[in-house]
Formats: structure tokens, C-alpha cells, sequence
């Protein structure tokens, strides 16, 4: 999964053009003492609390109220009791803005506070949310009261579905942020399924932080083939109370999974790398410029995804003629024309529609009449992923081409899938297809039997006639029971060295372990040309999987129980020594590491490399 960043709008961040207007102020003000004029205002706004809020909601609808003060310079700020068919979610966060503006020698400034509470209306009727009160710049100031009526039901339900973003908060420098704050949450639509069935796994962002940037990656799994569902780089935030609590909520990136095995597979926990903004209170303003700073910093914040247990179920027994398809499905079939002449072209055009694996199906068997010629199929992929799955159609073009005159039946077509709905298997097959052929026009015209001449007994043969002497027969010599003898030999032997040939493949345990050593020499071979690539992220997962997959085939290991304890377990019961198993494990860590180290040299990866091919080697000769 590639990088993604959110653009968040901190609103007042920028606080350069504050400075540069600071700057400008003093400079003004020299000049106007320098020729003995001093004309500096400061305008003084008046001391009042207006609040902002609407006059009517619905049930179940979020609401802010924003109580604004013309100046920083407020003390004990409270809101009235607030009614009990208000449920107050947040609140309040304070936010603070300053303005100076110059003109014609006169300077002047604005600043103001902002004190926001977000709440959700519970019930029905109309209610007065008291003045708020505060004691500014030394004197008591309140509020107006506002009514607000609450009638009719939020389309919303809860807020679970609001598109309106919270304002999250910007806490102070060095403020701790909890797992409560930010966290992640994964969700799969099934926890139970059959080989080949779709799940669809759902990464979400909860945050009432200022999270501004967020990356991840899913590694390759075993025993899953993964696709990620395209969304869109601009995140979008709606609102979701989680234990009572407004987050900001996001999905950030669904995968389809499709099982390649059965048991019980785990997807591993994930943990993502996001920044979130402080506010820096204790930089100077002046320095700040000169500086480049910007009063706020950023703070790396670690996210772990959960891991998911997926129960696979194998498939029955399979039909023979199955198809691979597990989904939903339909089969039509159709010709591009009905009559046509001996030696032309006809398509026949097969369609395999539905959701479900649609890229693993076999293609469908089309049998022809003996008349007909076959050639291979074209195949158009009209499929997309969607969050249920592959769907779309697999088109199959068929050139049939007959080559002689008459009435033809081309017959159905069968296909059998797993009905995932039903939990069995499903046949399907299209209707007959009926082909007139006429005559042609050259040498693909129907051979014409109507003459006696091409069906009738020949002559008998008259001239010379040769015979045969006993001595001349070879059946019966010692010659030939010689070589029959040979022949039978020859039969048994092979059949006892392929019988042997045959147990020792049935055997997939013993064939994987014989093959580990050649499979982890492969890998590794790869990784060597992308080491030659410089090309770091491909050199170390192959590197990787060689030394993981290599282990699982040699020493029959499901893909749940690898792990370093292990690993070293089974090669001690092997009696490796143990500073060859210590060579392998540091192989291993040292590709992990590697992979999230920046800078790697080229030559961390050649000492990787040969660390990992040693160890297997090593293990080879014990």
C-alpha cells in the first residue's frame, strides 16, 4: 500500500504574517517618531459573549455552540446547566485568534476566543440553554440564552453517519496522547469461510487529535491472495461516538482476501506510522521568524492495527468437472450467425457473469460436432473489485470453423461452481446451439458419395502374385518369444520404478522438504538481481520468504507456528549446532530490521545475503 498523507486545515498556523505585520508596525512607528509624529491606536472591541448555535435540530443530531469574546483576556468561563435533552459530547475547546492591521499611520488590533462544545438533542420539544458566564478583563459579562427546538429524527442515527467534521484538538508540546485519542480499528464482513471466498477487511481511523500524515503497508500473506480496493487519496472524515464519544472517523484502506488454504489463518497485526501537531506555547514570536519556526511541532504516534483469525473451510469433495469457480455465477452462450457456408468462420461467444474468484475460473470445455475445426479461445477480462469482491464477466470467443455441408448441433456447455449462498455445488449449462452449413464455394464443400464408383467393391487384383514360405514367417521363432520375453521384462521393471516414483510424490510432505533446499536457492537468486538492482524493499522480502518458506517445507511447519522459538526447537531436534541456528535467526532479523532502516548500504545487503545462504547451506550439510 503506497504512503498517504492528510491535508488537514489547522486554521491560524501560519503565524509568519503575523510577524512580518508585527515587524511592519515597529518599523512605522520609528519613522513616526523620527519626524515627531506618534499616531498609534489600539481600538478596543467591546466586552461581550456571543454564542452561535441553531435554532432548530432533530433527534439524534449533532450540534456545536461557539461562544466568541473579543478579547484573550477571559477568566472563569462557564455555560448554564445545560438541559437534560442535551447529551453535551465535547467541550469546550478553546481556540484563539489575533489580527493587526496598519493603515494610514493608524495601528490596530483584533483578538478574540472562542470557547466550542459539541452536543446531540436526545428528545423532542423546545428548551433554553442558560447564558453562559465569564469575568472579563476584570468585569462579569454574559450571554444571551438561545432556544432551540428539536423535532423529528436525524436520518443520521447517532451520528454514525454525519459527513460534518468535529474540529479536533491541538494540544500543547509534549501533551500525552493516549490510545483512547487515536487508535484503529479492523473489521472483516466474515469470519467463516471456504476456500476462494471473498473477505473484505476494513481498516478505520479514530482520532481526536490533529493528525495530519499516516502510512502503512499490508506485507504479503501466505495463504491469502490480496487485493486492495482503490480509495481515494483526499480523505474525507465524518463523525462516529465511540463509548459515548465524538471521533473523527476515516476509513483509510480495504483489502479483498481470498483464502488459498484451510484452517484456521490469522492475519497479523499492523502498526502504522502517523504525525500528529503540537502547539509549541513557549516559542518567541520574533525568534520563531528568524528562525523559520512556526509555533507547532510534530509528533510521531505509532497506531497497531489489531490481527484478524479467519476460520477457512475446505471445499467438499470436488465434481470432476469443476470449474474453480466459488461465488455466484451465470453461463450464457451465443453465435455470431446461424447459417453459414462450408470453410467460413463461425464465433462462438461463451459468458461466464457473477461475483466471486473470477480470475482463477477454468475456461468452460466447448465440444464441436467432428465436422468442425476448433481453435483456441480469446479471453476479454470485463471485471472490477468492488467491496464484494470480483465481479463482472469473463468473455470466451471461440472460431469454430465446418467444413462440410449439413445440419449441425453444437451441444451445450456445462459449468459447475460452489454456490457460497447454498454451501453446495451448482450446475449451470447453456442451450444447444443449431448450425446450418451450405455448400462452399472451393474445397471445403461435402464430398459427394452418389456415385457407385466410391463405395462399391473394388476389382479382384489380377498380375503376379507372391507367397509367403514358412521359413519367411517370424511369428513363432525363438526370436520372437525372445523379444516378447524382453518386452514383458521391460514392463514389470518399469512398472515397479514408477509405482515407487508415484508414492514417493503422493507424499507432498516429504516432496516439500526434498524441494525446500532448491526452492530457498531460487528466491535467493532473485534476491541477488535485486541486490544488483539496488532495488532494497524487493531484496529483503525475498530474502525473507527464502529463509521463512524454507524452514516451513523442510520441516513441515504450518504457516501459524513459525516463529523464532520454533524454528530453534525443531533445529535443535535436528541437532544443528547452535551457532548455526543463531546465524539463521540473525539472518531473519536482520532482513526485518533492514526492510524500515533508511540509508541501507549495498553493502548491508550483501552481508545479509551471504548470512542467509550460509545458514541454509549449513542446515543442508547437518
Amino acid at each position: 500500500m503506497k504512503n498517504k498523507i492528510l491535508h488537514n486545515n489547522i486554521g491560524w498556523r501560519n503565524t509568519g504574517i503575523l510577524r512580518i505585520i508585527m515587524l511592519i508596525i515597529i518599523f512605522n512607528l520609528q519613522c513616526s517618531i523620527f519626524n515627531g509624529k506618534v499616531s498609534l491606536v489600539i481600538e478596543a472591541q467591546a466586552q461581550k459573549i456571543h454564542v452561535q448555535g441553531p435554532t432548530h435540530v432533530a433527534v439524534g443530531e449533532q450540534f456545536q455552540l461557539r461562544y466568541t469574546v473579543n478579547t484573550t483576556d477571559v477568566k472563569n468561563f462557564r455555560i448554564g446547566n445545560v438541559p437534560d435533552a442535551f447529551e453535551v459530547l465535547m467541550g469546550p475547546s478553546t481556540s484563539t485568534q489575533q489580527s493587526f492591521s496598519f493603515v494610514n499611520g493608524h495601528a490596530s488590533q483584533q483578538s478574540s476566543v472562542t470557547y466550542t462544545y459539541v452536543l446531540m438533542a436526545q428528545k423532542n420539544g423546545t428548551f433554553v440553554i442558560p447564558s453562559a458566564k465569564a469575568t472579563i478583563a476584570g468585569n462579569a459579562a454574559v450571554s444571551s440564552a438561545l432556544k432551540i427546538n428539536v423535532s423529528g429524527k436525524s436520518q443520521q442515527g447517532g451520528g454514525g453517519g454525519q459527513h460534518q467534521q468535529q474540529s479536533r484538538r491541538v494540544d500543547r508540546a509534549g501533551a500525552r496522547i493516549s490510545g483512547s485519542d487515536l487508535f484503529m480499528r479492523v473489521t472483516a464482513n466474515k469470519h467463516s469461510v471456504y476456500e476462494q471466498e471473498p473477505i473484505l477487511l476494513t481498516y478505520k481511523v479514530y482520532t481526536q487529535v490533529e493528525l495530519t500524515a499516516l502510512e502503512g503497508k499490508m506485507p504479503d500473506l501466505q495463504g491469502f491472495h490480496t487485493q486492495e480496493i482503490p480509495l481515494p487519496q483526499q480523505k474525507s472524515f465524518h463523525i462516529e461516538n465511540v463509548n459515548g464519544r465524538p471521533y473523527n472517523c476515516v476509513t483509510w484502506s480495504q483489502y479483498v482476501m481470498y483464502p488459498q488454504m484451510s484452517g484456521k489463518l490469522t492475519i497479523p497485526s499492523l502498526t502504522f506510522n502517523g504525525i500528529v501537531m503540537q502547539q509549541n506555547t513557549s516559542v518567541d514570536p520574533f525568534e520563531a521568524f528568524f528562525n523559520g519556526g512556526s509555533g507547532y511541532i510534530e509528533v510521531k504516534k505509532s497506531i497497531s492495527a489489531p490481527s484478524v483469525n479467519i476460520n477457512v473451510l475446505p471445499l467438499p469433495a470436488k465434481p470432476a468437472d469443476f470449474s474453480g469457480g466459488v461465488g455466484r455465477f451465470t453461463i450464457s452462450s451465443s453465435v455470431d450467425k446461424k447459417t453459414v457456408k462450408a470453410g467460413e468462420p463461425v464465433n462462438v461467444r461463451i459468458v461466464v457473469s457473477g461475483a466471486g474468484n473470477m480470475k482463477l475460473l477454468k475456461q468452460p470445455e466447448l465440444n464441436v460436432p467432428k465436422d468442425f475445426e476448433k481453435y483456441d479461445a480469446k479471453i476479454t477480462d470485463k471485471t472490477k473489485l468492488t467491496t464484494e469482491g470480483v465481479t463482472g464477466s469473463m468473455i470466451y470467443d471461440i472460431l469454430v470453423v465446418p467444413r462440410n455441408k449439413g445440419s449441425y448441433t453444437i451441444p451445450a456447455t456445462k459449468f459447475v461452481y460452489f454456490d457460497t449462498q447454498t454451501r453446495k455445488y451448482n450446475t449451470l449449462t447453456t442451450q444447444p446451439i443449431e448450425i446450418e452449413v451450405e455448400k462452399g464455394l472451393g474445397g471445403g464443400s461435402v464430398s459427394d458419395y452418389s456415385h457407385l464408383n466410391d463405395n462399391d467393391i473394388h476389382d479382384i487384383k489380377h498380375g503376379n502374385i507372391s507367397y509367403y514360405k514358412p521359413a519367411d514367417v517370424f511369428f513363432g521363432t525363438n526370436t520372437h518369444y525372445g523379444i516378447v520375453l524382453f518386452i514383458v521384462l521391460a514392463f514389470i521393471i518399469l512398472c515397479v520404478i514408477f509405482r515407487k516414483r508415484a508414492m514417493a510424490i503422493s507424499d507432498v510432505t516429504a516432496m516439500k522438504g526434498k524441494k525446500a533446499n532448491k526452492v530457498a536457492q531460487k528466491r535467493l537468486r532473485t534476491a541477488s538481481r535485486f541486490m544488483k538492482q539496488n532495488k532494497r524493499d524487493e531484496f529483503y522480502d525475498e530474502v525473507l520468504r527464502a529463509l521463512w518458506n524454507y524452514v516451513s517445507d523442510k520441516f513441515s511447519m504450518p504457516v501459524e507456528q513459525l516463529s523464532r522459538e520454533n524454528i530453534s526447537e525443531k533445529l535443535t531436534e535436528r541437532n544443528v549446532r547452535a551457532e548455526v541456528i543463531n546465524s539463521f535467526i540473525e539472518a531473519i532479523n536482520e532482513c526485518e530490521y533492514a526492510r524500515y532502516a533508511p540509508g541501507d548500504p549495498l553493502g548491508n545487503m550483501q552481508n545479509t545475503f551471504d548470512k542467509a545462504t550460509q545458514a541454509i547451506v549449513n542446515i543442508e550439510n547437518r
